[in-house]
């Protein structure tokens, strides 16, 4: 008698889903797994801000959103100037020292003709594009090391600064002057306006135009660039230059904010700068990087020194929060490298 074999389409029905869902699911992680690693810093800025909204009600509030907006402005003109230098393989130094300078600059024009603010800000940024003109020079003619040049005129900026204010302060400055800071268009503060226009116009250059694409080539390549009839000394002094005029214009929100200009503005902003771009995924070699990046590391620092602000950590520990970040983004960098290389 012949007995027919049990069906085993009962059995092999409910299976059936999980075995479809299981590769989709598992290329599904593996799609996530890819992203993070190459968006480490997304996920850091994910977690600061989780621990600090878990910290301190003040946190999340509009009002400190507003303030972290305010405090990155004149830092992300100086990030932005930054990210050309250090794309092309070199660094800039004289940054704060150029706020400094050009703050000292605007606050003379401003007391000596309080009715023209314009002359003011065009004079600050003048000397700073002053600056990165001589930095960019000795770089690409004299063939400086770029550390070593804006070194010399990260002193030299610093010394000038004190030259216009004989060693004081300059105060007593005229009330709309403040208004370059204080400003609000639409409800937003003008400084913050000037930074989203900063983003934009970088982006579009960057990414849009043939001058980001040989930007990207010099800093990648110096003699390849040449071979192919590009002008690496032409591009290289172009870096310095912007850098230091939008230096300049930091310089200029800095001391409106404040309502004074002091020799000492700007002392360590440099250092931030750096850290910003480098943070977002910047080589220190040339070549890599992006102003997306410079946005996130920017608001990063930023986020980090408003949340540590708001649970009263000491200063000295917040520079050594930050110098950790810096060296453990470097480090994870360099770790994803090597791995997409493999």
């Amino acid at each position: 008698m012949n007995v027919a074999a049990p069906s085993t389409a009962g059995k092999n029905s409910p299976a059936q889903p999980p075995e479809r869902r299981g590769p989709a699911l598992g290329r599904a992680g593996e799609a996530v797994r890819e992203w993070a690693i190459r968006n480490p810093m997304v996920l850091v800025m994910v977690l600061v801000i989780l621990y600090f909204l878990y910290m301190s009600d003040r946190f999340g509030t509009v009002g400190n959103l507003q303030t972290i907006a305010i405090a990155a402005a004149p830092f992300a003109l100086i990030a932005l100037g930054q990210t050309l230098v250090i794309l092309t393989g070199g660094i800039d130094l004289s940054v704060g020292s150029v706020i400094a300078a050009s703050a000292m600059t605007a606050a003379l024009v401003v007391k000596d003709h309080p009715e023209r603010m314009w002359l003011a800000v065009l004079a600050a940024v003048l000397v700073g594009v002053a600056v990165g003109a001589v930095s960019g020079f000795a770089v690409s003619r004299l063939g400086v090391p770029p550390f070593v040049a804006t070194l010399g005129m990260m002193t030299v900026a610093s010394g000038l600064a004190y030259v216009l204010g004989n060693g004081a302060p300059i105060n007593g400055l005229p009330p709309g002057y403040s208004a370059i800071a204080n400003t609000k268009v639409f409800g937003i503060d003008l400084p913050v306006i000037v930074m989203i226009l900063g983003f934009a116009i970088m982006i579009v250059l960057m990414s849009r135009t043939t001058y980001g694409l040989r930007v990207y080539a010099v800093g990648g390549n110096p003699l390849a660039s040449r071979i192919a009839g590009l002008n690496v000394n032409r591009t290289l002094f172009s870096v310095y230059v912007i850098s230091g005029g939008l230096a300049g214009l930091s310089g200029v929100i800095l001391s409106s904010r404040v309502i004074s200009a002091f020799p000492s503005l700007g002392a360590g902003y440099e250092l931030d700068a750096i850290a910003a771009v480098v943070i977002g995924g910047a080589s220190l070699m040339g070549g890599r990087g992006t102003v997306w990046g410079t946005i996130l590391g920017l608001f990063l620092i930023q986020t980090l020194n408003n949340g540590l602000d708001l649970l009263i950590v000491p200063s000295y520990w917040q520079k050594v929060i930050k110098g950790v970040l810096i060296i453990a983004a470097v480090a994870l960098d360099v770790w994803v490298v090597r791995r997409r290389s493999r």
